[in-house]
């Protein structure tokens, strides 16, 4: 492995095991429960908060009325993410949805952050972005909804 300093997320060998595998979809899983839980279907439909959660199986979508955070996992590896990518954009307006009638504004792409997976995961997932910050699951889902809250205090 390379040294734990350099900011280049460090290579296998070989290819991740399936149990690495797993450990890392488990994070990505952990990360999008989060910050946009999956629906539980009820007989009264809550109201909509300021901040509008829809989940997919890949990712989830942080809409706000002016502004919005989108998570999406990448899993097919590539030559340098064996494990995936994960790609969290920060968008200003409404991001269009499948499914929804098109906005005649279309939303535009502020901040794009790409991360990946790093060092063979034992429980959590220690995700790194190009820039070289790492981030635990957790931190990651604060770190998402922190751009958010600084986009929507930008749009004031």
């Amino acid at each position: 492995m390379n040294d734990s300093t350099s900011p280049r997320a460090p290579q296998w060998s070989t290819s991740p095991s399936s149990k690495t595998r797993n450990v890392v979809q488990r994070s990505v899983t952990a990360l999008l429960d989060a910050l946009a839980p999956e629906r539980v279907l009820k007989r009264v439909e809550q109201l909509q908060g300021s901040v509008e959660q829809h989940r997919t199986p890949t990712g989830c979508l942080l809409q706000a009325a002016t502004c919005a955070v989108s998570v999406s996992w990448f899993p097919d590896p590539a030559k340098d993410a064996p494990l995936g990518e994960l790609h969290i954009l920060v968008w200003r307006g409404k991001v269009a949805r499948r499914g929804t009638p098109r906005s005649s504004k279309n939303a535009t792409l502020v901040t794009e952050l790409v991360l990946r997976p790093i060092e063979p995961p034992t429980d959590d997932c220690i995700w790194q972005s190009t820039d070289g910050a790492r981030y635990d699951t957790a931190s990651l889902a604060a770190h998402v909804l922190s751009l958010l809250e600084a986009q929507i205090v930008d749009e004031a």
